[in-house]
């Protein structure tokens, strides 16, 4: 932050030292006293040790007579009392394992035997969400306070407004997302003993019960820096007369504003302001109607007047139109951040005017056009920072940049910036970062590069940059620690003894040429932590050098190569690691892991035998591991029943193999997993009920194995997030249970290839999900790929430390008649797939409800009766395959609505009439409707007036007239036997034809005595 001026200010009476640096210490100096401590003191110290929790051993010093000399203690040098303690985390939020070194436990009251502690800085720790202690409210010698992001929580205590020498307060809460923290604020009228206070921060402390903030602070006179980001202020403050006139800083990003007036009224009377935050606030930038306030236009206006100011950072809003020309004079800004906001139009060239800027940032709007370089001597010679990426800058790179002789951060991704890279970036002498991923670049890199001595990080990946990259390249990038390059058509040719100059951390190079070998010069890079070579074309064995070097990697990634060999011990780093060896040729066993790997990718190689001793090694040993994919090998055996020491997996992958035998049941004590894939393998038995304790699994594909029974009813009850349910091509039996209708967050259910029967069930409209048109991309897979909070701290610090690669989405789905795969989309999909079961009855009505439904085969089934006339209700449909069934009736005209059908199959069924017309039906192959009695286009059959087959065309089409009905051709057959089995014998045998009448004539006679006898009766009764 810039504070050159309110540094000179003569109202910051001894604190403005300490707040001078990043970190949130050092109020006084830290020197260590030539005279030993009070004992009163030591013994309160100790005691005050006793109740922390010091994993890192950073009070390992507190022994010995002087407390003096210990290490965060700063004593009198004339007296021995102790004045200050210096108990911050050595290691920032940003640092991984600052949870390692943070102090935890509680705070002994015993601090209170200090009565001369002035300065208390417990900042960066993690104290477990503990309330401040009241009783530091009487440590009433204390003028700095510090107990930033310290881990404290619920509300902060009155009793801080007792400390009425405090100067210099810091309580800011540790953050958990946008404005929320743990700590919160009922009244601040606390804050009014606090007289002396020219430091407060209070950031993502929640004041949302607090509408008088305002009024509060304005009660402060001698308040210099304030900050108050992220605590949800009432965004509508009334505030008559600013009291706070000496305010210098002023933060309250991360806040809700709108379009509040009030709000703007009091920031813009301050006029001493130097530093001014207002980011993510949403400041909305149409304000025509606020002229009263100084607002004119999409950029307020009132910012003019507003000279001094050195920091101004209105990043992530709303502001809109083109770069605000009034800024141009505001030469005392030093800093300035426009960032994701809406502007548009050209870059402005009146920025070389502001001969003090330093750094701006600009990107992630929408200004267009050309990147031109100012010409002004000031601007070039000032700019140290400048970012300009997310817009739609096009054209070349510029060669001016000899002028930008102290720039050291330049950012230009994520535009559509083409040619090559020009060689005068060779001067750009102190640049340490230079960002030109995802652009249109073409070439190759320029040799200048290698003149770059001071260059940390260079990312040119996804451009079209071809060519040779040499040792030149790198002759002087000594201080390089990451190269991003990948998704370029680069080639590194070096020699096979090629130390590099430079010690790098992260590499990221997928798609170079590097291969056939494996690169030697690796050997050399001793503090590697992000390695990504996939695609890369290597033909090579990994040297055993290299698995040494791996287990220092957070990130490893060599897939899609052509490596070859067995793998040893996977080794990981404490904090995890990220393994991707998929799509190579490796063989042999599966390797042994770490307990620390977190996500492990084996799929697609030759890794053969059974999986018993990568499960089941170390049994006692709890694994990290989120996710294992592996398949595609040649596995073999049956699973073993090693699960139980696997609990924080979230995804499995162990499809395209030969496994067997049953699913284990401590599978069941999965209780995070998520997804699970056993497809095409030869596993049998029942689907164990074990795995009803998997209560958070969204996929499961169990597909083309040997599964048998019915389907388990525990699925919908205890599993109701299923999104993903395929059990095709088994061996299940039985009724489809209507218990599965619960599933509301189903999208794909494929029950095809069993020996289903009954009827479908009539709720099938209780699939929300099926039902709803509106969908959003999203992956299924890595939407819940974060570990619980409740998972341990190991678990949770290593979930991808640097970013994880994404799960392929890859599942098979059989769509529109052919085998289709789905990767990104597959949140978009869905699809109901009951074909080549022996389920009867009729469609149910209900099952037009689904108008979000994409992809329906129901054919190669016994079902009945018509089809649905409100199946064009079904708006979404793809495909539609009612095939190989016993439908009657005619095509409902709905179904000619289905715009975006492109695939239909009505074979083989009994339907008649015309087919509807519309360009949509007509548009299908005459083998959509053929084993029916249709007729129309697209038939070569025209249809009688009335809409019926004409007399004699009982066939559809060609190829049905060729056809032989058997069930008449036998019914004529068996007539034919029946009639002269009878007649034949009698015309044709002369003793059978006698017989035959005089049975009849005996008949006769028999039935006419019979009427005779009746009629007499009935004369003697009446």
């Amino acid at each position: 932050m810039i504070m050159g001026s309110f540094m000179r200010s003569a109202t910051i009476a001894f604190c403005v030292a300490y707040l001078t640096i990043a970190t949130f210490h050092n109020c006084f100096c830290n020197g260590k006293s030539n005279t030993i401590c009070n004992e009163t003191e030591k013994q309160a110290l100790l005691k005050f040790k006793l109740d922390l929790k010091d994993p890192s051993n950073q009070l390992s010093s507190w022994v010995g007579e002087d407390c003096c000399q210990w290490a965060g203690v700063v004593c009198n040098n004339l007296t021995g009392h102790v004045l200050e303690l210096h108990l911050q985390n050595p290691s920032t939020l940003f640092d991984f394992g600052s949870e390692v070194t943070a102090l935890r436990g509680e705070i002994n009251a015993s601090l209170l035997n200090l009565k001369h502690l002035k300065y208390l800085d417990l900042s960066l720790n993690d104290f477990g969400g503990i309330p401040i202690p009241s009783f530091i409210g009487s440590l009433a010698s204390l003028r700095c306070l510090n107990l930033s992001a310290a881990g404290f929580g619920g509300s902060i205590p009155h009793q801080l407004g007792n400390l009425s020498s405090l100067r210099f307060l810091s309580l800011k809460s540790s953050s958990f997302g946008l404005g929320f923290g743990l700590m919160d604020v009922d009244k601040l009228q606390w804050l009014l003993g606090l007289s002396h206070l020219e430091h407060l921060d209070l950031s993502y402390v929640s004041l949302f019960k607090e509408p008088n903030w305002l009024q509060v602070i304005n009660e402060l006179p001698s308040l210099v820096e304030l900050h108050l980001s992220g605590c949800q202020l009432d965004p509508s403050p009334h505030l008559l007369d600013v009291n706070f006139t000496s305010l210098v800083v002023l933060d309250l990003s991360f806040n809700f504003f709108g379009t509040s007036t009030p709000i703007r009224s009091w920031i813009f009377s301050l006029s001493s302001l130097v530093s001014l935050d207002l980011s993510s606030s949403f400041f909305v930038g149409k304000l025509e109607g606020f002229r009263e306030n100084g607002f004119e236009g999409p950029f307020p206006k009132v910012f003019q007047n507003m000279t001094s100011l050195e920091y101004l950072d209105l990043s992530n809003n709303e502001l809109e139109g083109p770069f605000p020309v009034f800024l141009s004079n505001m030469t005392s800004l030093q800093h300035l951040d426009l960032s994701s906001n809406k502007l548009e139009g050209r870059l402005p060239k009146f920025l070389g005017n502001l001969c003090n800027l330093s750094f701006v940032d600009l990107s992630f709007n929408n200004f267009s056009g050309e990147l031109l370089i100012s010409s002004s001597k000031y601007v070039v010679y000032a700019l140290e920072t400048l970012f300009l990426s997310g817009n739609h800058l096009s054209g070349h790179l510029p060669d001016e940049f000899e002028q930008f002789k102290i720039l050291r951060y330049f950012k230009l991704s994520d535009n559509l910036l083409s040619g090559s890279i020009p060689a005068t970036i060779g001067r750009l002498a102190s640049l340490e970062i230079l960002e030109l991923q995802r652009n249109q670049l073409n070439g190759t890199l320029p040799q200048s590069f290698g003149q770059l001595s001071k260059l940390k990080t260079l990312d040119v990946s996804n451009n079209s940059l071809e060519g040779i990259v040499s040792e030149v390249h790198f002759t002087n990038l000594i201080n390089l620690r990451k190269l991003y390059a990948s998704g370029n058509q680069l080639t590194l040719k070096v020699s096979p003894n090629w130390i590099p100059p430079f010690q790098l951390k992260e590499v990221k190079l997928a798609s170079w040429h590097l291969g056939p070998r494996f690169p030697m010069w690796l050997q050399s890079q001793k503090g590697l932590e992000y390695l990504d070579l996939a695609y890369t074309g290597i033909l090579d064995a990994i040297p055993i050098w290299f698995w040494n070097l791996s287990s220092s990697l957070y990130f490893l990634d060599l897939s899609h190569n052509q490596i070859h060999g067995e793998i040893p011990y996977l080794l990981a780093p404490p904090e995890g690691q990220n393994i991707y060896l998929n799509s190579n040729r490796f063989n042999g066993l599966l390797p042994r892991i770490s307990s620390n790997l977190n996500h492990l990718d084996l799929s697609s190689n030759s890794f053969s035998g059974d999986i018993s001793h990568f499960l089941c090694d170390r049994k006692d040993r709890q694994k990290n591991l989120l996710v294992l994919d592996l398949g595609g090998n040649l596995l073999s055996g049956e699973i073993p029943d090693c699960w139980m020491s696997w609990q924080s997996l979230i995804i499995i992958e162990m499809g395209n193999n030969n496994l067997t035998g049953n699913i284990p049941r401590s599978m069941g004590l999965l209780g995070r997993l998520q997804w699970l894939h056993l497809r095409r393998n030869h596993l049998s038995g029942e689907i164990f009920s074990s795995l009803q304790n998997c209560i958070s699994l969204r996929v499961v594909d169990l597909s083309e194995n040997e599964f048998q029974g019915s389907i388990p009813t525990w699925m919908a009850k205890r599993l109701p997030h299923f999104i993903v349910l395929i059990l095709r091509s088994n061996k299940l039996d039985d009724v489809i249970p209507p218990e599965l209708c619960r599933l509301s967050h189903l999208q794909v259910l494929d029950l095809a290839n069993n020996n289903l029967s009954g009827a479908i069930p009539w709720c099938i409209n209780n699939f929300t999900a099926m039902v709803r048109k509106e969908k959003q991309v999203h992956s299924i897979a890595n939407e819940n790929l974060m570990p619980d909070n409740d998972m341990p701290p190991a678990v949770v610090a290593a979930s991808a430390p640097f970013g994880s690669k994404d799960f392929s989405e890859n599942e098979v789905l059989v769509t529109k008649g052919n085998i289709n795969q789905y990767d990104k989309i597959l949140s978009l999909v869905t699809s109901l797939d009951l074909s080549n079961n022996i389920i009867s009855g009729k469609i149910p009505e209900e099952l037009t409800s689904l108008q979000g439904l994409r992809f329906l085969n129901l054919s190669g089934n016994h079902i009945t009766g018509v089809i649905p006339k409100n199946i064009g209700n079904m708006g979404l449909l793809e495909s539609l395959d009612l095939s190989r069934n016993q439908l009657y009736g005619e095509i409902p005209p709905s179904m000619s609505g289905l715009n975006f059908l492109s695939y239909l199959n009505l074979s083989y069924n009994s339907l008649f009439g015309k087919i509807p017309s519309g360009a949509q039906l007509q548009s299908f192959h005459a083998s959509s409707f053929t084993g029916n009695k249709l007729c129309g286009p697209p038939l070569t059959k025209n249809c009688s007036d009335n809409g019926k087959t004409p007399e004699g065309n009982e066939g559809d089409d060609e190829g049905a007239r060729s056809e032989v009905d058997w069930f008449y051709v036998f019914m004529a057959l068996g007539f034919a036997v029946g009639f002269w089995g009878v007649s034949a014998p009698i015309l044709f045998v002369k003793s059978w034809r006698y017989a035959y009448f005089r049975f009849l004539d005996n008949v006769w006679t028999r039935l006419v005595l019979l009427y005779v006898s009746k009629c007499v009766y009935i004369v003697q009764v009446m």
